[in-house]
């Protein structure tokens, strides 16, 4: 047998157990409500290719390729248990494992690590909390999608209703269109159909309920149903507490705005200020999609090396506000054409970490600049630390942070030399360090972070959504503090 006819034969036994993980992966998300990661990437829904590709990428930030020989034993161990609702990291599982040196067997190392999700320790599993989006834009259909494929279990989230002005001749119609296809983000994954008699979008089976209104104070959630809901307003028309208060209405409990809210509106990144949310704060926002993209690794440096200032420079995708053409506009340079000028224009990111981080007492500046691509941007973060370094410390300190601390679902990592920005369309973390441009002269240190401004960050609205509506569940392996 020749060495391709080994690496072939490897491979065909890789694709089956691939295989065979997938219904377990299934079962355990419908019947449990657990969430089966690997590396905090869910593995729910996915294809045979995707699962692999998805061990082969904890290459990039373990160092070494991940097996699903490795990973296999630790999901059907999980089959055994009786476990409850959560998240489990197959990856964690099998790299703490093998750092363990007890001698414990997959089972018994499984159950123990584990164990706050099963037997009496378990959640129950809660009613599903009705959501309404407010606005149907870019960002209120990658938040659809994402309300859509996590409504596989039957709880959690369930996306009820949309709320759009009345467009001309079938409205409904081409919005559905709209959600099925994305010249970005590709094909909507599963199927659906339009039920114009009763104004409904029905997609994998969710019915939701499209009601047309310019007037929040207008609509009675009730009469469809609708109660208790979290509603997420995408528009942006509002971004004062008296503003967003107008969605308050029969059938509305929390307000969630998808853009920088203004006077004492709190500003939210999951992750790093989401545990400050009072029970009772009925309106909040999700800040930006820079300041989501900064903010975890400048608290993730701050904390292990302080920081004395900084600057972010962003480098964004050109976005609807813009014109295609030039023409008239409010700003200043938003008028030229975004598909052919690079365009120097203004960020509330920097700013907005005073409210993210109110701990951070050091000034960080920011500015902006539109490139003509219509997604995923990168900030480049330059700090002054407070002690001196190493590149090299930078990069083990981050890369560890990326596997297995709090943040390691806003925190991504990766070291191909040959990566660009279209390698992080579809990206569920808020940003991604870029190891091979991180620079480090002392106390001096420059993060570049991609991010999809696009759907990072619908990711990111998603996670505070679960948090305020309490369907947030507990992860497992716990992450390191």
């Amino acid at each position: 047998m020749t060495v391709n006819d080994d690496s072939f034969t490897n491979w065909m036994h890789r694709e089956e157990i691939a295989e065979s993980m997938i219904p377990i992966i299934g079962k355990l998300h419908r019947e449990q409500d657990v969430n089966v990661l690997l590396h905090s990437r869910s593995l729910v829904n996915k294809s045979v290719v995707s699962i692999l590709k998805t061990h082969r990428f904890a290459r990039q930030i373990a160092g070494e390729e991940l097996s699903v020989t490795e990973t296999m034993p630790f999901l059907r161990a999980l089959t055994t248990l009786d476990l409850g609702p959560s998240q489990i990291d197959i990856g964690m599982l099998a790299a703490t494992h093998r750092a363990d040196g007890r001698g414990l067997s997959v089972e018994e190392f499984t159950a123990e690590a584990v164990a706050g999700a099963t037997g009496d320790n378990k959640i129950e599993r809660r009613a599903s909390r009705d959501v309404v989006l407010y606005g149907f834009g870019r960002i209120g259909r990658l938040l659809a999608r994402l309300l859509i494929e996590k409504a596989g279990s039957g709880n959690g989230l369930r996306l009820r209703a949309i709320v759009v002005r009345k467009g001309s001749g079938q409205d409904i119609v081409k919005r559905a269109s709209l959600l099925r296809r994305d010249s970005i983000h590709g094909q909507f994954q599963g199927t659906i159909t339009v039920d114009e008699a009763n104004s409904k979008i029905i997609a994998n089976g969710n019915e939701i309920q499209v009601i047309y209104s310019d007037d929040p104070t207008t609509v009675d959630y009730t009469a469809y149903g609708i109660k208790d809901a979290i509603l997420i307003d995408n528009t942006g028309r509002w971004r004062d507490r008296e503003g967003l208060s107008k969605h308050l209405q029969a059938g509305i409990a929390k307000v969630v705005l998808t853009a920088p809210g203004k006077g004492d509106v709190p500003n939210i990144v999951h992750g790093v200020n989401h545990d400050t949310i009072k029970p009772d704060e009925r309106i909040l926002s999700c800040a930006s999609c820079t300041t989501n993209a900064i903010v975890p690794p400048l608290k993730a440096m701050a904390d292990e090396y302080g920081v004395l200032r900084g600057h972010v420079e962003t480098v964004h995708s050109y976005t609807n506000d813009q014109n295609l053409l030039d023409n008239y506009h409010s700003s200043d340079r938003r008028g030229r054409s975004a598909a052919l000028n690079m365009v120097i224009t203004e960020t509330g990111a920097a700013s907005a970490v005073a409210k993210a981080l109110p701990d951070l007492h050091a000034p960080i500046t920011g500015s902006s600049i539109r490139v003509p691509v219509p997604d995923v941007s990168i900030a480049i973060l330059s700090l002054r630390l407070e002690r001196e370094t190493t590149r090299e410390e930078v990069l083990d300190y981050l890369r560890n942070v990326s596997l297995a601390s709090p943040l390691k679902r806003q925190i991504d990592f990766i070291s191909a030399p040959d990566a660009v920005s279209s390698d992080f369309i579809g990206s569920r973390h808020a940003s991604i360090v870029d190891a091979g441009a991180t620079k480090v002269d002392g106390d001096n240190a420059i993060l570049y972070l991609w991010y999809d401004n696009e759907f990072g960050y619908s990711c990111q609205v998603i996670r505070v959504v679960q948090h305020v509506s309490g369907v947030e569940y507990p992860t497992y392996p716990a992450p390191a503090v």
